[in-house]
């Protein structure tokens, strides 16, 4: 052992993975792992839920508030969990949290395929949201922030990029096997899919930080034979504690809840604001239905811009591009108006979620990042949750959409 080994027992170097990835970095592997991951857990546990509504409806006798306040509870939960889910991280890396969380998954939506009782239903979605804490973007953001500082845009992109196309996939999909197989059948073949498709790319593949395995961030440092010189991490980095004492975390946490609230309530309210405009209930339907898909377009923008620049200047135009969306929707009834506050309002909004993530990591670094991220993705879980609950109140209040928009 050398004199630099015995003196800085943290330079100690883990065995490396087992499968390297050979002149690829182990942290584009993760990417690809958790890219596939993404696809499925958004898909299945998030995204499949809406073709379920009707048929638990009609079967079971529940209102549709009474099966849609379960997974606004499960959504909340996930919020909460996502703070000692990120301090874990923080200690111990995002492997055995993806692994547990995808095996319980499958194992409460199989649960779920047999409830009979809305009690039952709301305690399996109190589950559920904890399995979402651990296994969709949060922690899987933790692992790319961890090994990745110059590309971590891009790497992210990629990440988001495939978890935006779990929509594309599985509202199709689930709405097929319901007509085919019943909503009940349909579970336990997602419950399935689930399982075999995401419990062992988490095991095998997800590592902790680079430096535990002679690695450095992005490759960097490494020779031509892949070996690197353990590093100790970003100096930088500010403890959570520390974090939340300051004013820089909530500069950046509260702003994008507040967003984040504001962009989810419009995606949910916007048909029947079209609607009330005079648009046809298929013209409203498609012109929602096109944010999801036109977002990717803005998450792959959003890669080079982040390698070039810094972070706080991509927010704003994330945040103005919002902002000058809503207010084409607003004062404006034409045809041209809405494509043109479809194609800002994807184009921002395909980038917040990245944007939050890389602000963070940007500000306070990373060996603290899973819980600081952790704070801020509760807080934006509370706003995302009382964003359109908050606007069909004012609706009510006021008597029309005009002066909420």
């Amino acid at each position: 052992m050398s004199e630099l080994t015995r003196s800085n027992p943290s330079f100690i170097q883990k065995r490396r993975p087992s499968f390297s990835g050979g002149r690829l970095f182990y942290g584009w592997v993760q990417v690809i792992a958790l890219s596939w991951t993404e696809l499925i857990s958004w898909g299945i546990v998030y995204y499949a839920f809406s073709v379920l509504i009707v048929p638990m409806s009609r079967e079971l006798g529940w209102s549709r508030v009474e099966i849609t306040g379960a997974f606004s509870t499960g959504l909340l939960v996930s919020g909460v969990a996502s703070i000692p889910i990120g301090r874990w991280m923080d200690r111990h890396g995002a492997r055995a949290v993806m692994t547990c969380g995808s095996i319980a998954a499958p194992v409460l939506i199989a649960a779920w395929a047999m409830v009979s009782s809305l009690a039952g239903f709301y305690l399996i979605w109190t589950g559920l949201g904890i399995t979402m804490g651990a296994i969709l973007y949060e922690p899987s953001f933790a692992v790319v922030t961890a090994w990745f500082t110059r590309h971590r845009g891009r790497a992210l992109a990629i990440l988001t990029f495939f978890g935006g196309l779990a929509s594309v996939v599985f509202l199709p999909l689930g709405t097929w096997l319901v007509q085919r197989r019943g909503w009940r059948e349909t579970l336990l073949i997602l419950a399935t899919t689930l399982a075999v498709t995401t419990i062992a790319p988490h095991w095998i593949f997800l590592r902790h930080r680079p430096g535990d395995y002679g690695l450095a961030p992005d490759g960097i440092g490494t020779d031509e034979h892949g070996n690197g010189q353990p590093t100790r991490g970003d100096s930088g980095s500010i403890r959570l504690r520390d974090a939340l004492r300051g004013s820089a975390f909530w500069w950046i946490a509260v702003p994008f809840a507040v967003i984040g609230g504001c962009a989810i309530a419009v995606q949910v309210h916007l048909i029947p604001y079209l609607q009330d405009r005079g648009y046809s209930a298929a013209f409203a339907a498609t012109a929602t239905g096109s944010i999801g898909l036109l977002k990717l377009p803005g998450r792959l923008i959003f890669a080079p811009l982040s390698e070039r620049i810094p972070a706080r200047y991509v927010t704003t135009a994330v945040f103005l591009l919002h902002a000058m969306a809503v207010s084409v929707l607003a004062i404006s009834d034409t045809t041209e108006a809405v494509i043109l506050f479809v194609a800002l309002f994807s184009a921002g909004n395909g980038m917040l979620t990245i944007i939050r993530a890389t602000v963070i990591a940007e500000r306070f670094g990373t060996h603290a990042f899973g819980g600081i991220n952790g704070v801020s993705a509760f807080m934006w879980q509370i706003a995302v949750a009382a964003g359109p609950l908050g606007v069909s109140l004012l609706v009510a209040a006021w008597g029309s959409y005009a002066p909420v928009f």
